[in-house]
């Protein structure tokens, strides 16, 4: 296929921090073919500690300056904070701005997250083939407020990609005469032998074992409040073991207060965001996920793949992604079964034994290939329409 016949496509994206939706994107921009598609990445914010991860051939630009940009000084880190802010209102009162700033035009247009659908549907590029992805548990309490936008957003795609199984099902489930468009099923693509390397990475000051490790947004949905509870109670048992969590947001303050005032703040340790974590899923004796809600959640995979011991909620796909009593351990999201859970890992080595032999074949589920074959097929059929 020669320059001028490949196929232009324009990712959309808020921001480039620590998370799942942003890995898929990475592992998109790698693998996806170079001879057929030009790719280029609009992020809203240039924020986040990935957002200089993107592969060389991409062309990236972006809306508005990121925090890392921004003075030291707080009085005018604050003021640049406000324009940040009216730019962001102006942009979204008139998507032409941003389109003169992307200064290109596309056949396809990718919205990574239902934060990008706005921006996508009200492109001024009318001709150009919209795919949308969607990551989300729709009947969760907190996301009800974006419902009726996201439901508005559905019908004006090209093409509709879930994330799991569960959340396509989820969504004809509770909106069943939603006008929907074509629609499918693509989980997260695993850079396996990437995580694998990166897990060699030497860590210091790493706790003394039994250790539980995760790995997420510090949010209220991502259960780490009720995993403090859990902790507790085994502590105040007598069964030693620590925590450590690998992941920053809102709720890091609301968290430490909590484990301060549970006398645990030396055994549940927040360690922030961290560019490389599975030198810590290779270090930690066990991986914990207490979230409430989930899709395909990519950590549950990177741990699987590091041949870690799993307590995890069943929420999202996480159990056709781990067997229970098998790969993993399986719970509902509740302070008793995290501690049931745990407590099962520290109290029975015949357990945990079983599981560690069947992890070390457990990679072979993953099929990045043929994931990467059906984005582009995707992409391909709509463009010749």
């Amino acid at each position: 296929m020669t320059l001028n016949k490949k196929i232009k496509i324009l990712f959309r994206h808020h921001s480039m921090e620590m998370g799942g939706v942003e890995k898929v994107l990475l592992g998109l921009l790698n693998n996806l073919d170079t001879d057929k598609y030009e790719m280029t990445v609009c992020l809203t914010l240039n924020q986040g500690k990935l957002r200089n991860e993107l592969p060389k051939h991409i062309r990236k630009v972006y809306l508005t300056d990121g925090k890392e940009d921004f003075s030291s000084n707080s009085v005018l880190q604050k003021l640049q904070l406000i324009a940040r802010r009216i730019k962001l209102r102006r942009l979204k009162k008139n998507p032409a701005i941003a389109d003169r700033i992307i200064n290109d035009t596309f056949d396809i247009e990718i919205g990574m997250d239902y934060r990008d659908y706005d921006v996508i549907l009200k492109s001024t590029q009318k001709n150009s083939k919209k795919i949308g992805w969607f990551h989300s548990e729709i009947n969760v309490p907190k996301f009800q407020p974006l419902v009726p936008g996201i439901l508005k957003s559905f019908p004006q795609f090209d093409h509709m990609v879930y994330c799991s199984h569960k959340i396509k099902d989820m969504m004809h489930q509770y909106y069943p005469k939603l006008d929907y468009p074509a629609e499918s099923v693509i989980i997260n693509p695993i850079p396996i032998e990437e995580i694998k390397r990166k897990a060699e990475e030497k860590l210091e000051n790493f706790p003394e074992g039994p250790v539980f490790v995760s790995i997420g947004r510090l949010h209220s949905r991502k259960g780490y409040h009720k995993l403090i509870e859990a902790h507790k109670r085994l502590i105040d048992e007598g069964f030693h073991h620590s925590i450590v969590i690998i992941g920053d947001g809102g709720e890091m303050k609301n968290l430490r207060a909590q484990a301060a005032n549970n006398n645990v703040e030396k055994t549940f340790i927040l360690a922030g965001n961290q560019m490389n974590p599975y030198p810590y899923i290779k270090k930690a004796d066990y991986f914990v996920l207490p979230s409430e809600s989930e899709a395909w959640p990519l950590v549950i995979a990177e741990a699987l793949i590091l041949q870690k011991p799993i307590v995890a909620t069943n929420v999202g796909d996480v159990g056709l992604m781990i067997k229970d009593r098998e790969t993993g351990y399986l719970i509902n999201y509740d302070v008793d079964e995290m501690y049931k859970g745990m407590k099962a890992f520290l109290t029975d080595p015949d357990l945990v034994l079983h599981i560690r032999e069947n992890l070390k074949n457990v990679e072979t589920q993953f099929d990045n290939q043929k994931i990467f074959d059906s984005v582009e097929e995707i992409i391909e059929t709509l463009h010749k329409q």
